[in-house]
């Protein structure tokens, strides 16, 4: 994913893990992708894709505060460079700064928007506020009914937090009646930094032998996250496969069913979602934006050659590599792999490093979703819609209804 303007953003919200990156890079810097570097970007990501389609992905920051023009010029030289392909493009917003100039532009030229919003306002307004700390959620609704207005292809991100996580289906019930089709959910998961030993307000990535360090108050309990989970599923299984789309169940489905997982965190190595900063800086995920992790700057080198490095390589298989064998004898292990690496900084019961923080969510939520999952993966293999499946358990609750009658 390419952050053109680096992690520049109107809104403060207390759990973004992405705005101190300013940190980072020199003081009193242009936090906005040079015309030089975007060109270079859009031409080695093309020539480096093999398919006859090509997805750019445009997050921030809020990467609308380029404006609509920037990204007119982004279209071009998709254009220029793309040799006949179709391009893709979706960008991530808070949504408060949406407009109707906006919402034509992303209609006209097809832009998949993800909209963030964390659910209804007391819920969305615990932690997504502006810079005054003031809320933002009649902002957010505002830019809501423009993309539906101009039938924008959108989305939903929902951070799922210690506020959200207690109300399930306050959240997944009021999702869906703002028109959201397509949800995908977020379990907030953040640490605080060792004392002394950094400038940051959250701590890096895991490694071995590091010394525990608590999660910020903000974060999810790993044990209502996986309560989260299943209260929506229960929901959506019985009333909404194949009329709301949420990303967790489709991905598990695809697990089920033998297709893989479609979700970097799931899939049993890791490394192909970069990220690209706005001064050129390459680094080996979203997550991992420190130094260590650095690949090097597409104006000094090749982004296919960075993409598909030594460095690179290494970093994608230690998610496997050092996956503690507790977690190899785990019977979800074939649908979870461990989760993100980013996540794994607690001990097993025998006091190997290398826990993931939210093993008991999904522990929870992949036991009590495996008979259902096998249900619809069969339905699959037999060319039917998973929908079905809600006729079939509908049916098989009339018969227990009889039967104890």
């Amino acid at each position: 994913m390419a952050k053109p303007i680096g992690p520049i953003c109107n809104l403060g919200c207390t759990y973004c893990y992405y705005l101190e990156k300013e940190k980072l890079f020199p003081k009193g810097g242009n936090f906005r992708m040079r015309p030089d570097v975007l060109e270079s970007y859009i031409q080695q990501y093309c020539e480096s894709q093999t398919s006859p389609e090509i997805t750019f992905v445009w997050q921030g920051g809020e990467p609308t505060l380029l404006g609509a023009e920037y990204f007119r010029r982004v279209l071009g030289l998709e254009t220029k460079y793309a040799g006949g392909r179709t391009v893709h493009n979706a960008v991530q917003t808070n949504g408060t700064t949406l407009d109707q100039e906006w919402c034509r532009f992303f209609r006209e030229n097809h832009f998949l928007v993800g909209l963030s919003i964390d659910g209804p306002r007391s819920l969305h307004d615990s932690y997504r506020v502006d810079k005054g700390r003031k809320p933002t959620f009649d902002r957010v609704m505002r830019g809501l009914d423009l993309l539906k207005k101009h039938r924008v292809e959108f989305n939903t991100l929902t951070v799922v937090s210690a506020s959200n996580v207690k109300h399930p289906l306050k959240v997944y019930d009021f999702l869906r009646e703002t028109g959201s089709g397509y949800i995908q959910f977020i379990p907030l998961v953040e640490r605080l930094p060792a004392v002394g030993g950094s400038n940051m307000a959250f701590a890096e990535p895991p490694e071995p032998g590091q010394p525990s360090l608590p999660v910020t108050r903000w974060s999810v309990n790993a044990d209502l996250y996986g309560e989260f989970l299943i209260r929506i599923f229960d929901r959506w299984v019985r009333r909404d496969v194949g009329k709301t789309f949420v990303q967790m169940f489709d991905v598990s489905l695809g697990i089920w069913s033998g297709a893989g997982a479609g979700l970097c965190v799931f899939q049993e190595n890791c490394g192909q979602a970069l990220a690209l900063e706005y001064n050129g800086d390459l680094f080996s995920c979203d997550h991992y934006v420190y130094p260590k992790y650095q690949l090097g700057n597409i104006m000094t080198g090749s982004l296919g050659d960075m993409a598909c490095s030594d460095a690179q390589q290494k970093f994608g298989r230690s998610k496997s590599e050092d996956l503690p064998e507790f977690c190899r004898a785990c019977d979800v292990r074939f649908a979870c792999n461990g989760e993100c690496p980013k996540h794994r900084f607690l001990k097993t019961p025998d006091g190997e490093d290398g826990l993931n923080y939210l093993c008991p969510a999904y522990k929870k939520f992949f036991r009590h979703a495996d008979p259902f999952m096998k249900q619809m993966s069969s339905l699959l293999l037999s060319k039917r819609a998973p929908a079905e499946i809600m006729t079939l358990i509908a049916r098989q609750r009339t018969a227990l209804a009889t039967g104890s009658s």
